[in-house]
């Protein structure tokens, strides 16, 4: 195999050369780069030059593709490809409203949630628009005997917009809505892969925990989240044209930066991989 690779400075992250996406993978090449997104999460394909059926082939190599949840966002001729546009993006006194500010976890309330998104840079500003990922396999990892006891064993409803998000989702209407999944997930996964523990959050989705009151269940949300996003479990991401990077939803959450200039063009087209339905740590 022609494979390189380059950790990340930080506690994840792995950036892989050697590989020309457009053409066709070994048998040997796509179980490394799949070994790899299970250990490292988050992997970074730079120099790429992929129209979307080419896109669409390279991230085939993690699994089947995925649907996006909403097709005002998707390539006309190719459905299965989503894009991130600034010339879509609302302003509020100035600044852009980017989808996917704060972190979070893809889809979380589809009952088989994506193994992986990916995005390909085709146009990128001149300063910012980073995307920032967290680990929280190790963040459940460093939670103490007693953090550990409070959130396993613990469930909370994944809904399309959680009454207490942090951040707005795609309005919808009650046909819209009726037809977007709540899904019961654990707060601690079994990586399906790996077997790692992980938190498993997404405080735009969350209807508390069951069998908590309504405020601690929020609380201990909150407690786990502000635990998980701390600098220590960061890689963040500085986008060059041409990187592919896909990011395991199972072991990270990501957010996205707005603060780059809304007068120039942030273009990036995106894939999902399809995952299996996701189980508690611990029984």
């Amino acid at each position: 195999m022609t494979i390189q690779t380059k950790k990340a400075d930080a506690v994840i992250g792995m950036e892989v050369t050697g590989l020309d996406l457009s053409k066709p993978l070994s048998t040997d090449e796509r179980a490394e780069i799949n070994r790899l997104l299970a250990e490292h999460a988050v992997l970074c394909f730079p120099g790429q030059q992929l129209n979307p059926p080419q896109f669409m082939a390279a991230i085939e190599n993690f699994g089947p593709l995925m649907p996006q949840q909403h097709d005002k966002f998707t390539l006309p001729d190719y459905p299965m490809v989503g894009f991130n546009s600034t010339k879509d993006l609302p302003r509020k006194n100035g600044k852009l409203q980017v989808r996917g500010e704060n972190y979070h976890t893809d889809h979380s309330n589809f009952p088989v949630t994506p193994k992986a998104t990916a995005l390909h840079a085709l146009e990128i500003p001149s300063y910012g628009g980073d995307t920032q990922f967290v680990d929280v396999r190790r963040a459940f990892d460093d939670l103490d005997e007693a953090a550990k006891a409070e959130c396993t064993q613990r469930f909370s409803v994944h809904v399309h917009q959680s009454p207490r998000s942090p951040r707005s989702f795609i309005a919808l209407n009650d046909e819209q809505l009726a037809k977007i999944p709540r899904t019961r997930q654990p707060l601690v996964i079994r990586h399906p892969d790996s077997g790692r523990p992980a938190l498993y959050l997404n405080t735009g989705r969350m209807e508390g925990v069951e069998g908590m009151p309504e405020d601690e269940g929020y609380a201990l949300i909150e407690k786990l989240y502000e635990h998980a996003i701390q600098p220590k479990y960061e890689y963040r991401h500085k986008w060059r044209v041409g990187d592919v990077v896909i990011w395991d939803n199972r072991s990270v959450m990501h957010q996205a930066n707005a603060d780059y200039d809304p007068e120039e063009f942030r273009y990036l087209i995106r894939l999902m991989v399809e995952g299996v339905a996701l189980e508690p740590a611990f029984h």
